[in-house]
């Protein structure tokens, strides 16, 4: 995907002879040649030059592409969004239990977007150098290595907000696991710290994000409408088995590079 795939021509590509003839033509006395000079080419547009961007450049960020999402960092060529979390693989039940609290939600948020995928992160979203990702991945696998598979429950209803305060979450926190994950972040953050980059929050409420939107909307979100949502929680059928998963693996994502170290 790099740029040198399309470029402009130049006066003297590698078809042409060093003073810029055809091999084989001769120049008149003077440089000219014996026919007219060929029209010049038309630049290359941007806008195709720009379907192959340099490897080492991240994501470029286009808000149109996710409901209105800002960068939390500006784009900068050589620079990795990188972040590290357990996967949460949800059970087919699952998905009802989430309509019904889309549907309570919605109410009150028109707007929620429910989430693509879930997790617990285990880190705050950072840049990596393209150059670093190797050794900082080495590292990560080294360091986990080490940990055992898991049960953890999240099933506590609970509001959060990104540090921009730029968009609102609905989650569920774990209740059951924590002390784990607290011994993962331990070794996520040893990482982190090799390589200068911030540690994970001090006191940290593991949760699995359910759906967001855009803005700072705790406001709206009153304890009536948190009290509702538990109780759709706790009444759904078989909920306490349903919402109790194993962490199986961490998983690490470095601009559209993706890493899995699987636990014992």
């Amino acid at each position: 995907m790099s740029a040198a795939l399309l470029v402009g021509y130049s006066s003297s590509s590698g078809s042409e002879g060093e003073d810029g003839s055809e091999p084989g033509e001769e120049l008149k006395e003077g440089g000219s040649r014996g026919c007219p000079p060929p029209p010049p080419r038309l630049p290359i547009p941007d806008s195709v030059l720009n379907m192959f961007p340099d490897p080492e450049d991240g994501l470029v960020d286009d808000v149109e592409k996710h409901g209105g999402r800002k960068r939390t960092f500006p784009h900068e060529r050589g620079i990795w969004a990188t972040h590290v979390w357990v996967p949460y693989e949800a059970k087919e039940e699952f998905f009802d239990l989430l309509d019904l609290l889309m549907t309570q939600a919605q109410k009150v948020l028109p707007r929620l977007v429910k989430m693509e995928e879930f997790h617990v992160s285990l880190s705050q979203s950072v840049v990596l150098r393209y150059h670093w990702i190797t050794p900082f991945v080495q590292s990560l696998k080294s360091r986990v290595a080490s940990f055992h598979r898991f049960l953890y429950t999240a099933n506590l209803v609970k509001v959060y907000t990104n540090q921009e305060k730029t968009r609102t979450f609905i989650g569920l926190e774990v209740t059951v696991g924590h002390t784990q994950f607290l011994d993962l972040v331990s070794e996520v953050d040893r990482v982190m710290e090799e390589f200068d980059l911030a540690t994970f929050y001090k006191e940290p409420s593991f949760h699995v994000s359910l759906a967001w939107c855009v803005g700072d909307v705790r406001s709206q979100l009153k304890e009536r409408v948190i009290q509702e949502l538990q109780e759709i929680v706790d009444g759904f059928e078989d909920s306490a088995p349903l919402l109790r998963v194993q962490a199986e693996q961490v998983r690490c994502k470095s601009g559209n590079k993706f890493f899995s170290f699987p636990l014992k």
